[in-house]
This record gives C-alpha cells, structure tokens and sequence, in this order.
C-alpha cells in the first residue's frame, strides 16, 4: 500500500464548519455516546449475572448490544475530537483501521438481525420444538457466523478502498473514515472497486432482509391464525421491537451503501451517518428492553441487590 500512495494522512473535515454549533453538539454527541455505553454494556451485564435471561433471545441481544457499543465506539469519539478541534488529521493505517472496525460490527449487526429473525420465527411458529432446534450449539454457530460474516466483509471494503491509489487531495469530506467520502478522494480508476462493493454490500443486506422477510412472513400468518387475543398481543409485542429496529437500521443503510460513491451527496450522507452511528445504537437497548417486562423484572431484581449489599 505505502509504495502505492503519496497520501499518508488524512483530513476529516468533521460534521460542520460552524463554531456556534460545535459546543452544543459536543454536548449533545456526548450525551448520547454515555447513554449508548450504559445502555449497551448494561444489557450485556444484566443478561449475564440474570439466569432467566440466558435464553436464545437474549443471547442474540447481548451479542447486538455489544455491536452497537463497537461500532458506535469507533466514530463517536472522532466526531467529538473534530468538533473540539476543527478538522482532525488521522494517519492513513488509523484511518483503514477505523473503516475495519466500523464495517466489521456494522455488517455483524446485519445478520444478527437476521439471526433474531429466525429465532422469532422459530419461538411463534414452533413453540413446541423451540428449545430442541434453538439449542446452544446452534445460538453459538450462529453468533459466529455472524460476527465473520461482518469481518470478511470488512476486509473486502478496506482491501477494495485502501488497494486505489490516493496521489494528493487527502481531505475527507465527512466525520469519519467512511467507505464512499474515502473512495471518492482516489485519483484512480475506481470503478471496478465500486462495483465490487455495491455487490457485495446488495449480496449481504438483500441476503439478510430474506431471512427477515421469510421469516415474518410465517410469523404475521401464525399471528393471524391466533384465535387467543392475549396470545395474539403478545406474540405481536414480542415481534414489534425487532421490525421496528430493522426498518430503521436497514433503510438508512441500504440509503447509504447501495449505489455508487459517485451518486451520494455528502451532506445527506452526513446526516445519515449521525443516525446510523451513533442514534440507532443508543435506540436499540430502549427498543429492545425497556418494553419487556423480563428486562424490567431483571433490573428490579438487581438494584435490589444492589441495595441489599450496600444494607441501604
């Protein structure tokens, strides 16, 4: 790569260029990178020390819940260091790194997605055979799966960016390390690159939003078969914090990634970009969580814990 480019730095341009916003936004970014950490790493803490929650479900949350924190991990703390300090420069290895870990746990997060997407599947329409099919062999080859299908895809993005020719604009018109601000800055012919990833990213989310689509095609059936009212809402509840969390999350990233670098505008890929990294993570842990009321019970149960050893 270094015999390849005269770039050996870039230039993240950051979010804006106004110095009345930069103070508030900082707040704001800060905020709601320490509401996804409590959130993210508290799910993962109470789904461990709980033993009522060592179920599939929560098994695959636990795992969403620390892509969430990674992935958000690996751009907030640019996008605050940017706006403290106007543009930021990061070294040409930071920067691949930064799209490593960003594209790694973000596509991780797309077929986790699926993944609980037929654990719902399984749960309303094989109730009686859920604990025999979603065994722990099965929940841990799926989790795996998942995490190096998001990695292969992450080496295949930052082969494909990093492997074009970078000769002398080295600013990045965005807040971090993305894949299209990165690539349109090659002096190269690009095209071929482009297409490889536009495939790759349409084979993996397509591939994913099938798994989902299947699935809930058999779950909204089974729903409308239901002849209990109760078992009806419930299965519903059940199912609505997913479908919501994948409207969101799969609309801003097919938006994002599935067209040409040459097609995006980097102002409306900037706002989208703030969505996806940074509020979807804080979101999910509330979409997810605080609606359920084993989630609920288990934080009862441990703050009472808690109150007990400290004799309060």
């Amino acid at each position: 790569m270094e015999n390849t480019t005269e770039v050996t730095e870039f230039i993240l341009l950051g979010l804006t260029k106004s110095t009345n916003l930069r103070i508030p936004l900082v707040m704001f970014f800060t905020l709601i990178y320490a509401i996804n950490a409590i959130g993210n790493l508290g799910m993962i803490l109470l789904i461990l020390l709980d033993s009522r929650l060592h179920t599939p479900m929560y098994f695959f949350l636990s795992n969403l819940s620390l892509m969430d924190f990674c992935y958000s991990t690996a751009v907030t703390p640019t996008v605050i260091a940017g706006l403290l300090i106007g543009d930021l420069v990061i070294s040409y290895n930071a920067c691949a790194a930064q799209m490593f870990i960003f594209a790694g746990f973000g596509t991780g997060e797309v077929f986790i997605l699926a993944a609980m997407a037929y654990d719902r599947y399984v749960a309303v329409c094989k109730p009686l055979h859920y604990t025999t099919i979603m065994t722990t062999g099965v929940c841990a080859g799926l989790a795996i799966i998942c995490h190096a299908g998001g990695f292969l895809n992450a080496c295949i993005h930052v082969g494909e960016t990093f492997s074009l020719t970078f000769c002398s604009s080295n600013k990045v018109h965005h807040f971090f390390c993305d894949v299209p601000p990165v690539m349109s800055l090659s002096c190269s012919d690009k095209r071929v690159a482009e297409m490889v990833l536009v495939y790759v990213d349409t084979f993996v989310i397509f591939s994913a939003l099938s798994v989902i689509f299947v699935s809930y095609v058999f779950i909204f059936i089974t729903i409308y078969r239901m002849r209990s009212s109760a078992g009806y809402q419930k299965t519903l509840s059940t199912c609505a914090s997913h479908f919501t969390a994948i409207s969101i999350f799969y609309g801003t990233v097919t938006f994002m990634y599935i067209q040409p670098s040459s097609s995006h505008s980097m102002d409306t890929d900037k706002m989208a970009s703030v969505f996806y990294t940074m509020v979807i993570p804080m979101l999910n842990p509330m979409v997810y969580s605080l609606r359920n009321k084993e989630v609920k019970n288990a934080i009862k149960k441990l703050g009472e814990k808690i109150k007990l050893s400290l004799g309060l």
